[in-house]
């Protein structure tokens, strides 16, 4: 070797050894759809976007003649979005309560909204009601502060965490949340996000304030943004009002179909804002709804087959990851996913281990997309007390087919229900009866887990 040469490689051992002292860890995933190769220095800033009340068929990407949704359509097309993608239970406290635990509910215990005990004799007036049914929630909300959310488990890699919109479970901190606008102080009216409904209804400025705070302190954030939309009251701006009560059968139905363009509108803005500060590329976004929703046609309700209901109109959202240059955009339409997936699949995004228990899957991980053959999911009444006295129904979900197992307790006259949600996703016809041996297997799968 020349001695020129020799000279080169000594420096280059030398740079490489000091290169390698100062770097900060790096970690590293090759999935499939998903190329990862982050540095500590740039972790990704997570924004959960989360609906209230609103059926997977109301978006412009699922093909609604008329509801108009182009910021979620865009972000689905930027998106891994999964279609055939399920919450496990059809009300929003639990639901909330799984997507940031990756428990099912009869792992954290947030069965239902309100909480009323066997011998409570409950007042007409509302607000002596909910102090009531405030006393009976304080266990549950005590059991889940035990818990692992995704914040608390962020604190790991240093982020900071807010939570906006809708919360149920007392003060934002009983979540790990390190700043957010739901006090839960009953006497004050907190029940199901006070302050925090304000978010998008009445304007923006308080979230943005939240991202500037981050930005400025040059910390990764957590954003929790779960408005009340299109949730009741359906008040929507009146020019979306106008813009569907021509093509809608009802005055309801105009005024739900407003909202849902109505929460389109405000996620456009959080995604302009993000853009705005140059920190699109390094922002991982989750979408999903919290429940679904039919509306009725002659009444402000929704139909009984949506919301509190164990069909697909009530449990089924699409879920979408989205971390532009990392993940690859893609609509799958055959995957079944779960809301107890978003953790586990966000951790393993930022190389956090994941604690023992999870429910759910790295989605991003397409062999154990292929190995998993069945999701689950459980509704218990809306005011509930324990899982053997409030429990309604068990369902699993598998490829192709969906069981409904009613309690007989609680709904001693219904049968067991079967569709095959790929061929019947209105769920029209009950295949129960023609297929026995399904319905005896997938009882056998929901039994083995929940003996677990």
């Amino acid at each position: 070797m020349k001695n020129g040469e020799t000279l080169l490689f000594g420096l280059l051992a030398i740079f490489v050894f000091i290169s390698c002292g100062k770097s900060k860890q790096v970690y590293s995933q090759r999935l499939e759809g998903v190329n990862i190769q982050r540095t500590e220095e740039k972790l990704p800033n997570i924004v959960f976007i989360l609906s209230d009340d609103q059926s997977w068929t109301d978006y412009g990407f699922m093909d609604h003649p008329h509801i108009e949704t182009p910021n979620l359509d865009k972000l689905s097309r930027e998106s891994l979005t999964f279609a055939q993608a399920y919450v496990p239970t059809s009300l929003c406290s639990p639901s909330l309560a799984s997507i940031i635990t990756g428990l099912y509910p009869r792992h954290h215990l947030v069965l239902g909204n309100d909480r009323v005990l066997p011998t409570d004799v409950l007042p007409k007036d509302k607000s002596a009601k909910r102090a009531i049914t405030a006393k009976n929630y304080r266990p549950v909300i005590e059991n889940f502060k035990s818990l692992n959310t995704l914040p608390d488990l962020l604190k790991e890699k240093d982020y900071i965490s807010f939570q906006t919109g809708k919360w149920w479970l007392g003060n934002h901190a009983n979540g790990g949340f390190d700043y957010g606008m739901t006090h839960g102080d009953v006497k004050r009216g907190g029940r199901h996000g006070d302050n925090g409904l304000k978010i998008g209804r009445q304007g923006m400025d308080t979230l943005y304030s939240y991202i500037d705070m981050a930005l400025d302190k040059e910390k990764p954030f957590f954003m929790w943004y779960a408005p009340y939309l299109p949730h009741r009251p359906h008040n929507p701006p009146d020019s979306l009002l106008q813009k569907y009560l021509p093509k809608a059968p009802t005055e309801y139905v105009a005024k739900y179909w407003a909202m849902c363009e109505w929460f389109d509108i405000t996620c456009g803005q959080l995604m302009d804002y993000i853009e705005s500060k140059k920190q699109t590329n390094n922002t991982i976004f989750v979408y999903v709804c919290d429940n679904g929703w039919v509306q009725n046609e002659n009444k402000p309700g929704y139909n009984k087959n949506s919301k509190r209901a164990p069909y697909d109109y009530g449990m089924r959202s699409p879920i979408m990851f989205k971390w532009q240059g990392e993940i690859t955009p893609k609509l799958d339409n055959r995957y079944l996913v779960s809301s107890v997936d978003i953790v586990p699949t966000v951790l393993n995004l930022l190389g956090i281990e994941q604690p023992e228990g999870l429910d759910g899957i790295n989605v991003l991980d397409e062999a154990k997309l292929q190995n998993r053959n069945t999701i689950f999911g459980e509704i218990y009444a809306h005011d509930f007390y324990t899982i053997d006295r409030s429990l309604y129904y068990r369902m699993a979900f598998t490829d192709p087919y969906k069981i409904i197992i009613p309690n007989e307790k609680n709904k001693p006259n219904e049968d067991i229900q079967l569709f095959d949600i790929y061929k019947d996703p209105f769920e029209q016809v009950d295949l129960a009866a023609r297929l026995p041996e399904i319905v005896e297997e997938l009882e056998n799968r929901i039994d083995e887990s929940w003996s677990k």
